[in-house]
């Protein structure tokens, strides 16, 4: 009889390995192979090559796709290239979920896209819930260091039973540890890939107040370059083929290496517009998994005084920079 631990802990040291400098050698799969149409009938158009696909929002509906399969943990990627001109209100999203499952104990991890307005940055945004944990929201908020409507980008999660990580052309952004204090808040139970582009007038861009502009339309996300490489799981008993593809040695998993660190420590610093653990609009006591760092709440208030000010914690809306200093500060690359 299998040893179904031993062998999510061999699959996770094989995942670690890859992600930690070699995630371009996961194989990439044909649309068809890995997804299905979700919404949006005409909106989705897979390309000739049968690798890409475009989703499209005009003044009739958005688009999404979603996996052929439910994962429980893995490393998933997307390569995509955002609409762009005028964005305002148009949000474009790669994430997990199971909310067509679980309607009231959902989890997600979530990568956000938030256009904006001409001559403003897209801004991008993740987030996590745990077992419909939605009256805590996890959001963090980043500029990015390059245009992401110019060309395609690598945009990736990595989640394991007690680790997830946000990655952007293999530069991790973000990681998020499992703590006894977050307790169900962690998400647990088998997820599908989505992506979708759609109409988030009422609060995507400065929380509402510029609105999606269809006269700029169709708003056309693309996306290519599909990894899929996760633990597969029987949607009807829910019994998992992680054995079907574990490797039989692996060395035992290192996590984010020194050198990534370093990368996302100085993208954090640079790009880093808003984090919930500093919101002290949002919340006068931080939630209990958050580990405040005096340097990162100073550099808050002073990006938002009014969201992060006043004492030790704090959080930020969006305020981007100008394009003109998008590639000023690429050292962590």
């Amino acid at each position: 009889m299998v040893n179904y631990h031993l062998v999510l802990f061999i699959f996770f040291s094989y995942i670690i390995i890859f992600v930690s400098g070699f995630s371009r050698n996961l194989p990439i799969i044909p649309f068809d192979e890995g997804y299905s149409h979700l919404f949006g009938d005409n909106n989705l158009m897979i390309l000739k090559d049968g690798k890409s696909v475009h989703i499209t929002l005009d003044e009739r509906t958005g688009a999404g796709f979603v996996s052929q399969d439910l994962y429980l943990h893995g490393y998933f990627s997307a390569s995509i290239k955002l609409p762009a001109d005028y964005t305002a209100g148009v949000v474009v999203a790669f994430y997990m979920s199971n909310g067509d499952m679980f309607e009231k104990n959902h989890d997600e991890i979530d990568f956000e896209f938030l256009g904006n307005i001409r001559g403003k940055d897209w801004r991008i945004q993740t987030n996590i819930y745990g077992n419909g944990s939605t009256n805590v929201g996890r959001e963090e908020r980043y500029g990015l260091w390059f245009d992401p409507s110019e060309d395609f980008h690598q945009y990736s999660i990595l989640w394991t039973e007690n680790l997830i990580v946000f990655y952007v052309d293999n530069v991790p952004i973000r990681e998020i540890k499992r703590t006894e204090a977050m307790g169900g808040d962690f998400p647990s139970k088998p997820m599908s890939l989505i992506a979708t582009i759609w109409d988030g007038s009422d609060w995507a861009t400065n929380g509402g107040k510029y609105k999606v502009n269809y006269k700029y339309a169709p708003y056309i996300a693309e996306f290519s370059d599909f990894v899929l490489h996760g633990c597969a799981v029987d949607p009807i008993e829910l019994s998992s083929k992680c054995d079907d593809i574990a490797p039989k040695t692996a060395s035992v998993p290192t996590g984010i290496s020194p050198d990534q660190r370093r990368k996302m420590e100085n993208f954090r610093k640079r790009r880093m517009q808003y984090s919930y653990c500093y919101d002290m609009t949002r919340y006068k006591v931080p939630p209990i998994e958050c580990v405040i760092d005096p340097k990162e709440a100073e550099r808050l208030r002073a990006f938002d005084p009014v969201t992060f000010g006043g004492s030790r914690h704090h959080h930020g809306k969006r305020h981007p920079r100008s394009r003109s200093r998008l590639k000023d500060d690429v050292s962590f690359i």
